[in-house]
């Protein structure tokens, strides 16, 4: 079965699965200085380590590339020029309340299946994306269904196996245990997490700290709504639409106070009392985002930043950390 690799949320990993295909949403690793694209000024490290993946990568098949940020969207230029990959950029409108918009993100799905196709890929059957549907929102569901049980790192790296194997296998892994509370609660937003990045959630819980909310673009903000069982069988494409581009919030979108409408319920529900911030150099959507949410809620928020690969980076991270939870105690 050919393997068709992407990094953004809002490529439905069921309508590359309905074609008969194998959808895998990878986290690349920190890019060193080996690869097309080596660490230099204004190249944010995880477009860096995407492309170095993608490129010198045997396993996939074809790659889809998405319009979200800027960095990304020059990436697909230099995928299509250096890689041997079959690559699709998928245009995802920033704006989102109007009829358009939304008409132009199904029209990419169903370009992005004529792609699909083109690779050797079935035109799905109605029932056929119905039963694949409903196979990923019982997945997703379960292992919503662990946050509390696990550790910080473990439950996110759950979500991030899930969206690279399209399996949840979690269950097994929370079995008669207890809901976990000691540490403070803590949330983490900011975009994808590169593969070492997920040692910040051991250095929170390290430090007297505990990750309630993952709202990072690979963590649970990253996952798609629910789907209305009632609309997906009357029209399985517009419900999957519904789901992805209009349930998962980000801060590229205009207007994106939906992004803090969703934040300040999780907050409320899990309670939260602080916030790690977690940016990556050269993006500026994020850094653009850190004076909003600091007016927006009313919590005490740690800037972290990062270039992805640098050791200075992390053990100052590691001590900044700590210092934050000592003053939230």
């Amino acid at each position: 079965m050919k393997t068709i690799i992407y990094t953004c949320p809002y490529v439905p990993a069921e309508w590359i699965a309905a074609h008969g295909l194998r959808p895998s949403r990878i986290i690349p690793d920190a890019a060193g200085s080996t690869g097309p694209v080596v660490p230099i000024e204004g190249v944010c490290p995880y477009v860096r380590g995407f492309v170095n993946e993608v490129i010198t990568g045997t396993q996939a098949s074809a790659v889809v590339v998405t319009t979200v940020c800027d960095q990304m969207r020059r990436a697909f230029d230099i995928v299509v020029r250096k890689g041997k990959l079959a690559a699709f950029l998928m245009n995802v409108p920033s704006t989102w309340q109007s009829v358009a918009a939304q008409k132009l993100y199904l029209d990419e799905l169903k370009r992005l299946g004529r792609f699909l196709i083109g690779l050797g890929g079935e035109s799905p059957s109605t029932d056929a994306l119905v039963k694949i549907m409903l196979e990923y929102d019982t997945a997703r569901t379960s292992i919503l269904a662990a946050r509390g049980y696990l550790t910080s790192r473990r439950y996110s790296e759950a979500i991030a196996r899930f969206n690279r194997d399209g399996k949840s296998g979690i269950t097994r892994d929370i079995t008669d245990k207890k809901p976990l509370t000691d540490g403070i609660p803590l949330l983490i937003i900011g975009g994808p997490l590169l593969r070492e990045d997920f040692e910040i959630l051991d250095v929170v819980e390290n430090s007297g700290g505990r990750i309630v909310l993952d709202a990072t673009e690979t963590g649970e903000r990253g996952m798609c709504a629910k789907f209305d069982r009632r609309r997906l069988r009357d029209d399985p494409l517009m419900e999957l639409a519904n789901a992805y581009f209009g349930g998962i919030q980000d801060a590229f979108r205009r207007p994106n106070s939906e992004l803090y409408n969703w934040l300040k319920r999780e907050i409320a529900a899990r309670g939260a009392r602080g916030i790690v911030f977690h940016r990556y150099v050269w993006c500026d959507i994020w850094h653009a985002e850190l004076r909003r949410l600091k007016d927006c809620i009313d919590l005490p928020v740690l800037d972290i930043d990062t270039a992805g690969d640098n050791e200075t980076y992390k053990h100052r991270t590691e001590n900044r950390i700590r210092v934050f939870l000592e003053m939230l105690q």
